[in-house]
């Protein structure tokens, strides 16, 4: 029962890194209708500049405030050179300028941080452990990601459905000529957008830093599970957001931990293993599945 509970905390704490990377995504294209292929890299450069700063200043602090400045800094400033011209163009033109992104982004972090992984030291403070349970002993840091991402998902809560910007947004989402023609600056909106999308990549990136290695083409790996979240939850939504990155979290997690043990009572022990890994691998692109054949736009397809 312990194991259990512990292995649905790390899955919540992988879906809440989950659901920062997807929110931002989500917003773009649900918003801007701009499939954003180097989304990861933004995450990467969030983890980069984290590490860095962290190291250099050794405050954690200062280097989560530079690894967002830093990811929405570059984000805003891919918008304005490169996205802003491909608004009026068809996906496959957007899918091929991102695509080009990423390699410059890992060749970038190569030339400027160079080909060995860094690794980032845990702030004093969120050291150690706590005992959440009795025999449920369980790392603060975690805990942490997980306050963090849900403290996140509130304020975008606030910020869409009760502030003047996210009715401006809203209203963009819905009809970009109409609340241009109200005199809204719908460049500078969109620009805003994607920038608030790129920072909550580095933020996730600068969090999962302490956990993971920071290597160039990190973002990779951790895109293809937004796009699963993104899929599950609907484009475009935030609740969505929520909910697809905590089930594909859960079920991940879960998975990989649970069903080698499973396999283990009726095969043998390496074929169990075996067994496990792939379906557990296999166990999101399953979920993603499902959800499309009873609800094909997602379970949240409106934006919210």
């Amino acid at each position: 029962m312990i194991l259990f509970i512990e292995q649905l905390l790390n899955g919540l704490q992988l879906g809440i890194t989950l659901f920062l990377m997807s929110a931002g995504l989500t917003l773009v294209f649900g918003i801007m209708q701009v499939i954003n292929l180097a989304h990861g890299s933004f995450y990467m450069i969030g983890a980069y500049v984290g590490a860095t700063v962290t190291v250099f200043t050794g405050s954690f602090v200062l280097g989560v405030m530079a690894a967002l400045a830093a990811a929405g800094i570059t984000g805003m400033a891919v918008e304005i050179l490169v996205l802003r011209q491909l608004y009026d163009r068809d996906h496959l033109d957007q899918v091929l300028a991102t695509f080009g992104l990423i390699f410059f982004f890992n060749e970038m972090t190569r030339i400027i941080w160079g080909k060995q992984p860094l690794f980032m030291d845990m702030p004093v403070w969120l050291k150690g452990s706590i005992e959440l349970l009795p025999g449920l002993v369980y790392p603060i840091y975690r805990l942490a990601v997980i306050v963090v991402g849900m403290s996140v998902a509130l304020l975008l809560w606030y910020l869409f459905s009760r502030t003047r910007l996210g009715m401006q947004i809203r209203a963009g989402a819905s009809n970009r000529d109409m609340i241009g023609a109200l005199g809204v600056n719908i460049k500078l909106l969109y620009t805003l957008v994607f920038g608030l999308g790129t920072l909550l990549a580095g933020l996730a990136g600068v969090m999962a830093g302490p956990i993971f290695a920071v290597e160039s083409g990190m973002g990779e790996s951790i895109l293809i599970l937004t796009f699963v979240v993104i899929v599950i939850g609907g484009i475009g939504s935030v609740r969505g957001a929520v909910v697809g990155a905590l089930m594909v979290g859960l079920v991940d997690t879960l998975g990989r931990a649970f069903l080698p043990s499973l396999f283990r009572t009726f095969l043998s022990s390496s074929y169990a293993d075996s067994v496990g890994a792939s379906l557990a691998s296999m166990s999101i692109y399953i979920l993603m599945a499902a959800v499309l054949i009873w609800k094909p736009r997602g379970l949240f397809p409106s934006y919210n």
